[in-house]
């Protein structure tokens, strides 16, 4: 101890150096090589679940895309129908309404030739109980001899036998 100041001891530190180079080789052994297998193997366990999280992420935005596109085509499919749909129901209402229109056109026909035969059988009648009238006029004219009291008594039945409103 003669010349080192501070009281140093040469031996002293290289004992402790040697102990410290010991400590650090086996904790190095015991603990550094299965701490570093530990988080290597952590790592790849990590890494193999993010590659199956990336793979299911994959998959998953595959499936939308292609529902996505399947949701597509049934849209068109239902706008195609819906157009079919009006297309036939517009079809539907013309072929309605020309056979509507065709019954009203028989049943006006119908009503002016009923109403064309009930005018003709009117008149008929009319012709009929003229012809009657005239009958029975010229009849008296040539029994009787007062030809004004006939004529008269001819007006009288014969406005009696029109209704009012149609002279």
């Amino acid at each position: 101890m003669d010349g080192i100041p501070l009281n140093i001891d040469l031996q002293q530190i290289l004992l402790h150096l040697l102990n410290f180079t010991l400590l650090f080789a086996g904790l190095y052994f015991l603990l550094y090589k299965p701490v570093k297998n530990f988080m290597k193997k952590r790592e790849t366990e990590y890494q193999e679940r993010q590659d199956a999280a990336d793979d299911i992420l994959k998959r998953a935005k595959e499936a939308k895309h292609e529902y996505e596109g399947k949701l597509a085509e049934m849209e068109q499919e239902i706008a195609a129908k819906k157009k079919a749909a009006a297309e036939e129901l517009e079809q539907m209402r013309r072929t309605r309404e020309k056979e509507a229109e065709e019954s009203a056109r028989r049943i006006v026909a119908d009503a002016k030739e009923e109403a064309r035969a009930m005018r003709e059988q009117i008149v008929d009648g009319a012709r009929k109980e003229i012809t009657e009238m005239v009958e029975q006029a010229a009849e008296k004219i040539l029994l009787s001899e007062d030809v004004s009291t006939t004529y008269d008594a001819f007006l009288e039945a014969a406005e009696r036998s029109v209704p009012d409103g149609e002279s």
